[in-house]
């Protein structure tokens, strides 16, 4: 391996621990990363570029041109960032680096192209077509009936996701950006995510939780929750099928995040449907809980896939419940921090392990994904029932005051809502 790896980085948080999967003292590590993600960028890289944003290919080739004629052009390129994947892929075929390209990460961010690859391998999606106009739309609905999901083929955090009821919703698309959409069958079962490791020909580490309200809630200013399952039963159906969609997705090994419709089969047990998978370390808290709660780092086995190292991450003898809170601000971004409580439980201990809650007078920024919200908990328990019950209890106690950081009109701090 070249001694210049480049790293493409936009965390503000600790979500990576670069210094521990890469050797800085071995190889010349450069960074290209945001404002926001150069207090997470370790003291001993060999250089560092800032960009505006780094899913913004331009910026980036720029800064990564500037590092290349200073330690030449990188062997590898790391982006563990879901929203920098695609650039890490057009910056290793322009450059010629080893490693992933846009074709080869299509099925992984294009919508169309994964539910074709699963569907194709047997693994059950929800009815589904390309929507490139509402014409598109009405003519899956005329097969498949209301109500239908739309959403981009590319995104992240339910961004763009729209359910629409009848053809009077129709003008809701109207009002989107133009880019390629999907359309789908609306299923209204519970949405599960699975977090783990592929090896290539079998199931690592994995763990799957039950989500307390939904992403697309989140954006509608409800706060998300999630608890991992200890149903022995379900957990080993739900085995199966997780092995079945990520080896469709990919005979070589790779960290996924899979979110899946589970619910009552007709003849009884239960009845799992696929909804998407990130070729990634799941978002939220979720790094943070596999490492602090399971003692495992979900980041070390991605980086190690960037690398081109076969990840080999331990298995515990038994495993403990985990869980997470993501509170949304009760403004839009930007906004001011203001005040903010969370009193003591009723029940000694019944709270989270860790909160993250920006200062008062923080700047909270519209930047997308879930690191920059009003507040995150992390939670561990013995049980599900245990951690849940902790979670709703939080968000119940918990209250978030935002001063919007634009002009008049637009009204004064509130609470945040809870559950």
């Amino acid at each position: 391996m070249s001694d210049h790896i480049l790293v493409i980085h936009r965390w503000r948080d600790r979500h990576a621990l670069y210094e521990d999967y890469i050797d800085h003292d071995v190889h010349r590590v450069t960074y290209v990363s945001t404002d926001l993600g150069m207090r997470s960028v370790p003291e001993r890289a060999a250089a560092v570029r800032v960009v505006p944003a780094t899913d913004d290919l331009a910026e980036v080739m720029e800064a990564v041109t500037e590092l290349s004629g200073a330690f030449g052009a990188p062997d590898r390129v790391v982006a563990l960032n879901e929203g920098d994947l695609d650039t890490a892929a057009a910056v290793r075929e322009q450059l010629g680096c080893a490693g992933q390209d846009p074709g080869q990460l299509a099925r992984f961010r294009d919508k169309l192209v994964m539910v074709e690859t699963v569907t194709g391998a047997g693994v059950a999606t929800p009815e589904f077509a390309d929507a490139p106009d509402e014409e598109a739309v009405l003519a899956f609905t005329a097969r498949h009936g209301w109500p239908v999901i739309v959403k981009p083929r590319r995104g992240t955090a339910s961004r763009g996701v729209v359910r629409l009821d009848s053809e009077d919703d129709l003008p809701l698309l109207r009002h989107l950006p133009a880019e390629p959409r999907l359309v789908q069958r609306f299923c209204d079962d519970a949405v599960f995510h699975v977090d783990g490791l592929w090896t290539g020909d079998r199931l690592g580490p994995w763990r799957a939780s039950r989500y307390l309200n939904t992403c697309v809630d989140f954006t509608q200013g409800e706060a998300l929750g999630s608890v991992e399952i200890d149903d022995a039963v379900l957990l080993a159906e739900l085995e199966k099928f997780t092995a079945a969609a990520a080896g469709a997705m990919s005979g070589d090994p790779w960290v996924f995040h899979l979110e899946v419709f589970a619910g009552t089969a007709p003849g009884g047990g239960h009845r799992f449907t696929f909804l998407e998978a990130g070729y990634r370390v799941g978002g939220a808290e979720i790094p943070f809980v596999w490492r602090e709660v399971h003692g495992i780092d979900l980041m070390r086995a991605a980086a190690d896939v960037q690398l081109g190292r076969r990840p080999d991450l331990p298995v515990p003898e038994e495993w403990r419940t985990g869980g997470w809170l993501l509170v949304p601000t009760p403004v839009p971004a930007p906004c001011r921090v203001t005040a903010w409580d969370l009193p003591e439980p009723s029940v000694p201990d019944e709270g989270p392990y860790a909160v993250v809650v920006p200062p008062v007078g923080t700047v909270i920024p519209r930047i997308g994904g879930y690191e920059h919200v009003g507040a995150r908990f992390r939670f561990q328990g013995a049980s599900s029932g245990e951690v849940e019950k902790t979670i709703v209890s939080t968000a119940a106690r918990f209250r978030l005051e935002c001063a919007p950081q634009v002009t008049a009109g637009t009204g004064g701090p509130r609470e945040a809502c809870a559950w």
